[in-house]
């Protein structure tokens, strides 16, 4: 497929990294110091969540002050764009008390979250201690690695030789997600592991090897999937090494070859289970070998643009809110739905909607201790999906290039043209399908940006999507017999929910994170006015809903939902992680902060 065309008209060198729907006055994301726009990056993301989740509502542009009564503050700003779906865009943010100075994030992070936890935060029990300080930590470090992906961006705006349309939306998200407080901390990530393998960065890094004794191995694979070209996962693996005849008989002998990303390769044999094992001969480190990987936007699942499949690969650092380390549960849960569709589960998803798919995980493999221990050396498989050049992750889509353009999403001549057409088309190929899959198999996808993958002509209008993660997928607890009836002992790989808590957790991922990120987008893009979008948006819900209520309960229940409450539940960023919420390792009632915000399908 060729290349999507992008309308030159749409991005000018000078052009800050969205305008059109800013009051005047120049754009603070546009400065040309790296540093100020990752400052100011920061600053809009913590304001945007403590709007949200302290229930203050933004009436109009103009001067707003946020007064902080427990810490005895007040931070001033203007607003230069008020989005009724929270994509708001400030000014220079202040201390009343000093309004010609700039206020540094870290400061006004340990304003806010000390305000909220002076409040008591919104779990029994408080803000645990420790949490502000680390949240002001992080803050700072996320800051700085900002500074440094814009500035590597703005010096190489131009997308590298080599690199696929799918690639290129993975390394957009150069500020991160827009409602987090410290969206691009890392823990324990050197400048040279930057260079090395971040995405923000167009990295390419070899993946490293261990051999390891078979008796130590665990794996599965769905048989007959495509991906895998026949092959069981230790053949897979050993072929994607590519260590020669000679070397697999002189020092391999028959054991098994695992990978591991390259910071994982270097903390593993400082964890005293894998040192012992090292010690004793069990597993050795063969180094780093092959062909570069890229990482996607998830840094931890690696592509390469001329393999049948991406390896997903532990990575115990903690990025954002949580260590992503895979559980045995996430592991098995990727053959788990893969048999479940190659049973029938989505079968009336395909048929209603053929342009929408789900990226399968057909297989994984574990290295663990004797005793039966995961050791964080482990690979889940990932197909390639066909026609992969043409899907973008949702989240590249939206991403702004502060001082270098409008996002992607907005300098395509398809959205140009006709924004409130193409979000009628997402909503309808995108969004409709898995609100489908929700209501035909009772399993609800955790489609957020980073999960969604559209998939586009070379104009830019919508074909289809497709969703991925092997980690996000929840089940009605009501429609988990069809589940057992397939899957027999493995349907615990899923996490069983009562509708309703379910249905909370739909409304933030499909709702509020994904969709009206896309007319917010739009709207702060000055290409349509978002109260007109969000009609767009409501008329194509309403007009699905007989075809939801024909395919099954779930999916209609849920958008009546949308289109009628006043209020609806939506994650706040701020308040999980000063509650200290591991994402990956807490059960799912205990997974996250949900609020309730106003419902801006009504507004």
């Amino acid at each position: 497929m060729k290349p999507l065309a992008v309308d030159p008209a749409a991005d000018p060198a000078t052009e800050s990294s969205s305008t059109g729907g800013r009051a005047g006055g120049t754009d603070p994301l546009a400065d040309p110091d790296p540093r100020t726009v990752a400052e100011h990056a920061h600053l809009e993301s913590l304001l945007r969540c403590w709007l949200t989740e302290s229930g203050r509502p933004v009436s109009a542009s103009g001067p707003l002050e946020l007064r902080l009564a427990r810490v005895g503050a007040a931070l001033r700003t203007e607003v230069t764009y008020r989005s009724p779906t929270g994509w708001h865009r400030f000014g220079p943010v202040r201390l009343a008390s000093a309004p010609q100075l700039d206020l540094p994030a870290v400061v006004a992070a340990a304003l806010v979250a000390t305000e909220a936890a002076a409040g008591g935060g919104v779990r029994a029990g408080g803000v645990p201690a420790g949490e502000i300080s680390d949240l002001i930590a992080r803050t700072h470090d996320s800051v700085t690695r900002v500074a440094r992906f814009v500035a590597a961006r703005r010096a190489e705006p131009d997308t590298p030789s080599g690199i696929d349309g799918f690639l290129e939306a993975e390394q957009a998200l150069l500020l991160g997600h827009l409602r987090h407080p410290a969206p691009k901390s890392r823990d324990g990530i050197t400048d040279a592991d930057l260079d090395a393998w971040a995405p923000e960065l167009r990295a390419a890094t070899p993946l490293h090897w261990f051999a390891v004794d078979p008796e130590l191995v665990r794996h599965d694979a769905v048989a007959g999937s495509p991906a895998l070209e026949g092959e069981d996962v230790p053949t897979l693996l050993g072929r994607l090494a590519g260590f020669d005849e000679g070397y697999r008989a002189g020092r391999l002998r028959g054991r098994v070859v695992v990978p591991a990303h390259p910071w994982q390769a270097a903390d593993l044999p400082r964890r005293r289970a894998v040192a012992e094992l090292i010690e004793t001969g069990a597993v050795r480190p063969l180094g780093p070998h092959g062909p570069p990987w890229w990482p996607t936007s998830s840094w931890r699942t690696l592509y390469h643009p001329r393999r049948s499949v991406m390896l997903k690969l532990s990575l115990g650092l903690r990025l954002t809110n949580c260590r992503r380390e895979s559980s045995r549960r996430e592991l098995r849960r990727g053959p788990a739905v893969h048999r479940l569709l190659d049973a029938g589960l989505g079968a009336a998803t395909r048929a209603a909607h053929p342009g929408f798919d789900i990226v399968r995980d057909p297989a994984w493999l574990a290295v663990c201790t004797p005793a039966g221990a995961l050791t964080g050396l482990d690979v889940s498989v990932r197909e390639v999906p066909p026609g992969i050049g043409a899907l973008r992750c949702l989240a590249g889509l939206l991403a702004p290039r502060p001082g270098i353009g409008a996002c992607a999403l907005a300098r395509l001549p398809a959205v140009r043209r006709d924004p409130a057409g193409w979000l009628a088309d997402y909503t309808a190929r995108v969004l409709v399908p898995m609100l489908h899959f929700y209501s035909t198999t009772g399993i609800g996808l955790e489609g957020h940006q980073q999960n969604t993958l559209v998939r586009l002509d070379g104009d830019g209008s919508v074909l289809g999507g497709a969703f991925r993660d092997n980690q996000g997928f929840y089940l009605a607890r009501t429609a988990l017999e069809p589940v057992r009836a397939v899957l027999g002992e493995e349907s615990v790989a899923l996490d069983a929910l009562e509708p309703d808590e379910l249905d909370d957790w739909l409304c933030y991922y499909l709702l509020h994170n994904q969709t009206l990120s896309v007319v917010g987008a739009l709207g702060e893009a000055g290409l349509a006015d978002e109260r007109a979008l969000l009609r767009t948006l409501a008329d194509v819900l309403r007009a699905t809903l007989p075809a939801l209520a024909d395919a099954g309960k779930h999916g209609a229940r849920l958008v009546r939902r949308w289109l009628a409450a006043p209020a609806l539940p939506a994650k706040a960023n701020l308040f999980t992680r000063l509650h200290g919420v591991d994402e990956v390792t807490a059960p799912m009632s205990a997974q996250a902060v949900f609020l309730d915000v106003p419902n801006p399908l009504l507004g």
